[in-house]
């Protein structure tokens, strides 16, 4: 708790998930003096109620496939049950041990936390609990909230947030939403057993991905027995004490023991005084210039409230980057194309810069250059028993541009694949790399070498 005496700081921060913590540790760094307002707990969705706890269930889901399907490779186990009050304990152990350490880390760099629901009530004031809190510079980051499109949330009827306190495992579900987060929890329940249909509005499943790698995700949810339903909208969702019913526009109607509303997440800046000190809005996000500052006085936004893909990591590098702003440091804006995303489903998806129809749009389709690479050739996603591809896009006998792929445990390769992209090199550069063998690390190297004129094994 803050002392009440220290009302004034360099920097005052409102909100303490990624964006604002990272803000705050890397102020004080620089010598600054830092107020953090928080609600809640420290850590924000990602720790709390996204990243974290939802790959904590995507790795126990990982152990019951695997148990199931052992076998195959001679190691012949069964999968006896799923007991979820336990997952969800070893998910809450998780939890807890990182929350620990973040509060630890803020305490021990001399943040002081102010504890308590903040409003900005002036350029320079945030108000928390009827006492007005200076800051010289303003830094905004109030995060996100699950969206539900007028959905009323309660019963059979479930966000994510919700999802994640269930102990006990539903027969079928309906996932309203095929974007990362439907798809992550569709392959969750599926590997856990569970019968679930994927509805989406839009003609696929995770829509802003490549659709080479669309394509592989649908082939390989389809073969796991995930059910979808694309290209029509919800009209109705609608509940009993049996189960929900979701209703499409055409009148087809599914049921199930429990509906997760997944259709993504909006800013959290209604009742935070935002409008009212001049700040511009857009459907609820906050409006900043490419260097995240509002134009009102020294008032900065950052995270899951600015425009953009709403990721953790990227909330980690906008709280870096307003604090080493305001020191005069100078930093790199990073457009939100170069930053790296993952969807942890089985398989999983990694991606980086431009899709290939984005490509096409920006630089023209006779302007590009793809090459792409497929898992079935690389040995240890053959041991992994996993398919999939590599994509790689350049611009034509230029740098490379894109970077995207699908299969088990494709995320990990995607630290490589964001070097080649923001560091615009050239495949025939990185097709010079030596990647060790057999990994599915090789995969990306077999892709640069197709990209380079020079495929070793393809």
């Amino acid at each position: 708790m803050a002392d009440s005496a220290t009302t004034e700081f360099d920097i005052l921060i409102l909100g303490g998930g990624s964006a604002g913590y990272s803000a705050a540790l890397r102020a004080v760094q620089l010598g600054f003096t830092v107020g953090l307002v928080e609600k809640s707990n420290l850590g924000g969705t990602c720790l709390h109620t996204g990243c974290i706890p939802t790959k904590a269930y995507l790795h126990a889901a990982e152990l019951a496939s695997e148990a199931r399907e052992a076998s195959k490779y001679g190691v012949n186990t069964t999968l006896d049950s799923i007991d979820m009050a336990k997952v969800r304990s070893y998910k809450d152990g998780i939890v807890a041990g990182k929350f620990k350490g973040l509060t630890g880390l803020l305490k021990m760099k001399k943040v002081t936390i102010i504890e308590g629901e903040g409003k900005l009530t002036g350029t320079d004031t945030i108000t928390v609990d009827g006492t007005a809190y200076k800051g010289k510079h303003i830094i905004l980051a109030s995060g996100s909230v699950s969206k539900t499109f007028g959905i009323e949330i309660g019963g059979k009827v479930l966000t994510s947030t919700e999802a994640l306190q269930m102990d006990y495992l539903p027969k079928s579900a309906i996932v309203l939403g095929g974007g990362v987060i439907g798809s992550e929890f569709a392959s969750m329940w599926n590997s856990m057993g569970v019968d679930v249909t994927i509805i989406e509005g839009l003609p696929h499943l995770v829509p802003n991905e490549d659709p080479a790698i669309i394509k592989v995700l649908e082939r390989e949810f389809k073969k796991r027995g995930i059910k979808s339903s694309l290209g029509k909208f919800f009209k109705t969702v609608e509940q009993d004490a049996n189960g929900a019913k979701v209703t499409l526009e055409d009148g087809t109607a599914f049921e199930a023991e429990i509906v997760l509303v997944a259709v993504g997440r909006g800013p959290n800046t209604e009742g935070f005084g935002y409008d009212e000190q001049g700040l511009t809005m857009d459907r609820g996000f906050v409006i900043t210039n490419e260097r995240l500052h509002t134009g009102v006085a020294n008032i900065y936004a950052i995270g899951d409230i600015v425009p953009g893909v709403q990721l953790a990591h990227r909330s980690y590098q906008q709280g870096r980057f307003v604090i080493e702003d305001i020191a005069g440091l100078n930093p790199q804006v990073v457009e939100d194309i170069n930053i790296p995303k993952v969807t942890y489903s089985e398989p999983e998806i990694a991606s980086i810069g431009y899709s290939q129809p984005k490509a096409e749009e920006k630089f023209g389709k006779e302007n590009i250059q793809v090459a792409e690479y497929n898992l079935a050739g690389n040995g240890k996603s053959s041991i992994l028993g996993t398919g999939g591809l590599v994509k790689v896009i350049r611009e034509k006998d230029g740098p490379i541009i894109g970077v995207h792929a699908v299969g088990k445990r494709m995320g990990e390769q995607i630290g490589e694949a964001q070097m080649w992209v923001v560091w615009e090199a050239f495949p025939e550069d990185v097709a010079q790399f030596i990647h060790a063998h057999p990994t599915q690390n090789e995969a990306l190297g077999e892709a640069a070498m197709a990209l380079a004129g020079a495929p070793l094994h393809g």
